[in-house]
């Protein structure tokens, strides 16, 4: 074995070096509140320099046979899912220095350690490295979720996310043996061909094939949190700290979208007619049915969970038909969802570290006392509702073109039942709004300041969700980088 093709893998080495980089200086510095703050600044600034080093040296490659293929796609992905961990990382430090000093080391080893699962499932190859990618992801995710370790919900959220996570991952083996059984082969590209019966030792689509799809498609729908593979959720989102909630609702979906449309696209092309149909429904049930268990929430946290529910509804769409104009457009999504969600979530977490609670009554009065905030916050929601000129409306407009372009009539349905529940997703979103400009309350949230990094956190996400949406040199940028 040529271990020197290591070497190929640019955005991998440089992500392991910056985790021992971190690994050095926890381990050599002791525990001081000037420990934090060297910890923050040196993975912060690592990870402004590696998309920058992505750009510059990362080029279509393979190693290991196959099984690994960094494509541009998957480069500017990384990049993505980067600048998401990079703004987690910022608006993370009062909670870091508020309740867990003590671990920020662990903190961003962890964070790290997903980042670096989730770069290699962008460029598998292969079902055994998105495996491994994919596992490499989940189980330091568990340990973030349950990083409150001494609160009840905490604990409880990552039992159920290590209990669901399991039983996915059981659930796409399965598949994952089926189609190894049914064309003896593991890497994407093989399957396709064995399919399609150009491989003489096997004979084309069989219904081993299909349910090897049925099963596959279902573990990954738990990782995606579709309905109705979606019950975890919920939960998971209200116990895990705010910071892991907003890392866990906008990267990790964002990866496993994003490698669901790869090996769609690729392993399980000639099996369009079954997978498309499998996405309409389970399209219309997440985003129909999370619209209207949002609309019952009191719970700012478990209200996101559900949004993101049908966010990932929205992101499926771009995913039908499996075309360039679908990458180019998922990838625009993620990237508008990553700054509108992730400004939500910053306010959430400056709230909650002032009154100790995420409940939608606490956000009665805010324009009042916090206009900034509340001002920041309506921005942010109405980019997800997808209200124009945010960046919001650009991206679901985007998806709606790659659904509809593939030109049937269940396609057209299903983009017609997605703008109806934009409607939908709109008056929840107005309930936080109304909340923070009409509701009167006789003890509102007192007036304060935030710290500098949460302000950076809402400059960074506020800027992307001006600018990505007018800018239409990134849509065209992204075009030209998504050939399948």
């Amino acid at each position: 074995m040529n271990y020197g093709q290591f070497l190929n893998m640019i955005p991998e080495f440089y992500l392991v070096l910056i985790l021992l980089a971190v690994f050095v200086v926890d381990f050599i510095m002791h525990r001081s509140e000037k420990k934090l703050d060297v910890l923050f600044a040196v993975t912060a600034a690592l990870l402004i320099v590696l998309p920058v080093r992505i750009a510059l040296l990362a080029g279509p490659t393979e190693a290991f046979g196959g099984m690994y293929v960094a494509t541009q796609a998957a480069n500017v992905m990384k990049m993505i899912l980067t600048i998401g961990a990079l703004i987690v990382v910022i608006m993370a430090q009062p909670w870091l220095k508020n309740e867990a000093s003590k671990y920020a080391g662990e903190f961003y080893l962890l964070i790290l350690s997903t980042l670096l699962g989730m770069y290699v499932m962008t460029s598998s190859g292969s079902f055994l490295l998105f495996f491994l990618g994919l596992e490499t992801a989940s189980v330091p995710m568990a340990c973030l979720v349950a990083f409150d370790k001494f609160k009840k919900k905490s604990a409880e959220a990552a039992a159920k996310y290590i209990l669901v996570a399991t039983f996915s991952s059981g659930v796409m083996l399965y598949g994952i043996s089926f189609v190894y059984a049914a064309t003896g082969t593991l890497y994407f590209g093989d399957v396709a061909e064995a399919i399609m019966g150009c491989n003489p030792l096997y004979e084309g689509v069989t219904p081993l094939t299909i349910l090897g799809l049925v099963f596959f498609f279902s573990g990954l729908a738990f990782k995606l949190s579709l309905v109705p593979f979606h019950f975890w959720t919920a939960d998971t989102y209200e116990g895990a700290p705010t910071p892991i909630t907003g890392y866990l609702s906008v990267c990790s979906k964002g990866a496993a979208a994003f490698a669901a449309m790869l090996i769609l696209a690729k392993a399980f092309a000639p099996l369009v007619e079954y997978w498309e149909y499998m996405l309409y429904v389970l399209i219309v049930l997440s985003i129909t049915i999370a619209n209207l268990f949002a609309i019952r929430q009191s719970e700012l946290k478990r209200f996101m969970a559900f949004s993101s529910i049908s966010q990932a509804g929205y992101i499926m769409l771009a995913v039908v038909g499996a075309s360039q104009t679908g990458m180019a457009s998922l990838m625009y999504y993620v990237l508008v969802y990553v700054v509108a969600n992730m400004a939500v979530f910053t306010v959430i977490s400056a709230v909650e570290q002032k009154c100790g609670t995420t409940t939608l009554s606490s956000y009665d009065g805010l324009y009042q006392t916090n206009p900034k905030l509340a001002f920041l916050m309506t921005l942010a929601l109405f980019s997800l509702a997808g209200i124009p000129p945010f960046a919001g409306m650009f991206s679901k407009f985007f998806v709606f073109m790659a659904a509809a372009q593939q030109g049937s009539f269940w396609a057209y349905f299903v983009v017609f039942i997605a703008l109806v529940n934009t409607v939908v997703s709109l008056y929840y979103y107005l309930l936080i709004v109304k909340a923070m400009y009409i509701n009167k309350t006789e003890t509102p949230l007192p007036t304060f300041k935030t710290d500098c990094n949460t302000r950076l956190a809402l400059a960074i996400c506020t800027a992307g969700i001006a600018l990505f949406g007018v800018c239409s040199c990134i849509y065209e940028w992204l075009f030209a980088v998504s050939a399948l």
